[in-house]
């Protein structure tokens, strides 16, 4: 017996697009489950179900590549350590990160960042990164840690 692939009705590909989006706008920032079906305007687990049978990962599984896919930016084109990319990104465990990291990439940060590094080009200033807000945290997390954003 094969198996049927099946996708979302086009009426609710609308809804998981814009959880989507949604995630890709804010992948650094805190997202879970009722977050992103709340943005889908669905019930979570109906959600889940419709956007694991669509695009072939869970949402945390998409939320968690596409922040390593923008550490690997990262870490490729700035001077932030590997701590700072991590945090950056949306990870709360260098360890968690490095771990997922690697799987995903098949090498650790470290490594990567190692590899492009010695290719000489040139980086951007971790400075620069955070005073144009392309690697800052959101403001909910700022305060969730007892900062005051600037």
């Amino acid at each position: 017996m094969t198996t049927v692939e099946r996708r979302a009705p086009d009426d609710v590909l609308v809804h998981l697009r814009r959880a989507r989006d949604h995630a890709d706008r804010h992948y650094a920032e805190d997202l879970d489950l009722d977050a992103l079906a709340a943005e889908a305007r669905l019930s979570k687990y109906h959600f889940l179900r419709l956007f694991r049978t669509t695009y072939g990962v869970t949402p945390a599984e998409y939320v968690s590549r596409r922040r390593i896919e923008r550490a690997q930016d990262l870490l490729r084109s700035t001077n932030l350590t590997v701590t700072e990319v991590c945090h950056a990104v949306g990870f709360t465990s260098l360890g968690s990160f490095s771990s997922r990291f690697r799987a995903v990439v098949g090498e650790t940060p470290s490594s990567f960042q190692a590899r492009y590094a010695a290719s000489g080009g040139p980086h951007i200033p971790g400075c620069v990164i955070f005073m144009w807000g392309l690697a800052e945290r959101s403001a909910t997390q700022e305060k969730r840690d007892g900062q005051s954003p600037s």
